[in-house]
């Protein structure tokens, strides 16, 4: 169970679902050459982020806040119960983990009084909802979930056109039932908790500055998936929104948190996810500081 980083009056958290190898790195970024790959592969290696088999190892996990006047859930996870067919390490999952370290972390379900995501991706909204008497309905009883007015209206529409699993069984029926939060993406929960937007990755995603001052930390969702991206801004995702806007914005965000005292909470990295970053050549490289 990781530890609780703590500022002042506030403290973030990581929670985590699961961690592994998922992908094969090449495939999940086309623009990346065996060269590049072999030129970077030992330190990959070291760092945890690559297997000997060439899979990206990646983090599934939500981020608990504490602030004076809130519990926070960033991100949620994958979740029970789910048909996701196309990815078999997140089909029909029968999992105890997550809600074992929500425990661990000293924290019910019962005491989430919001939910906020980053985007609206299978991985980052699936404990939104539980399976009870065969419908979906809102794990967290108490909580309000905050989506961007912007992402939740065109992934409504994807939605209507075909339906998107993660859509209909964890978004939607958080909307049914009258618990969502619709925001822009430059929102303010309170002095603590700001969201700001980060497009690229999805239409709307957004990042988390915590702290009074919004410089304490960041949770950055998306927007960064691996440690080879920091080297190697450029390098988008094959299922990027729109892969140029996502490699400017995560170059913009690398800039404003290189080199200063932003502890950087990253949705995937290996762990520990979070650390800070420093200039490597043009790129930037990622330090890794445990709780």
């Amino acid at each position: 169970m990781s530890k609780a980083f703590t500022f002042g009056d506030m403290s973030v958290q990581s929670i985590v679902e699961q961690e592994g190898p998922f992908f094969d790195l090449m495939g999940f970024f086309p623009s990346l050459t065996p060269e590049r790959l072999a030129e970077n592969r030992a330190w990959m290696e070291q760092c945890g982020a690559l297997n000997k088999a060439g899979e990206m190892v990646l983090c599934v996990q939500s981020y608990l806040v504490r602030t004076p006047h809130h519990t926070v859930l960033i991100d949620s996870c994958v979740g029970n119960h789910k048909d996701r067919p196309t990815r078999p390490f997140w089909h029909q999952l029968r999992s105890t983990t997550y809600m074992d370290n929500l425990a661990a972390a000293g924290v019910t379900v019962d005491d989430i009084d919001f939910v906020m995501c980053s985007h609206l991706h299978a991985d980052h909204v699936g404990w939104n909802t539980r399976l009870e008497n065969g419908r979906w309905v809102p794990t967290f009883p108490n909580a309000r979930y905050v989506f961007s007015r912007k992402e939740l209206e065109y992934w409504t529409k994807e939605n209507a056109r075909q339906e998107i699993g993660a859509i209909a069984d964890s978004v939607l029926p958080i909307v049914e039932a009258n618990r969502a939060d619709v925001v822009t993406s430059d929102f303010a929960l309170d002095d603590h908790v700001r969201l700001t937007p980060t497009p690229g990755h999805t239409v709307d995603h957004v990042a988390f500055l915590l702290g009074r001052s919004g410089k304490d930390a960041v949770v950055s969702g998306d927007l960064i998936h691996s440690p080879i991206q920091a080297r190697y801004p450029q390098l988008s995702m094959r299922s990027d929104y729109d892969p140029r806007q996502s490699a400017d914005t995560r170059r913009s965000f690398l800039e404003r948190c290189c080199e200063t005292d932003t502890l950087v909470c990253t949705g995937h990295f290996p762990s520990p996810s979070t650390g800070k970053f420093s200039r490597w050549d043009s790129g930037f490289r990622f330090t890794p500081i445990a709780g």
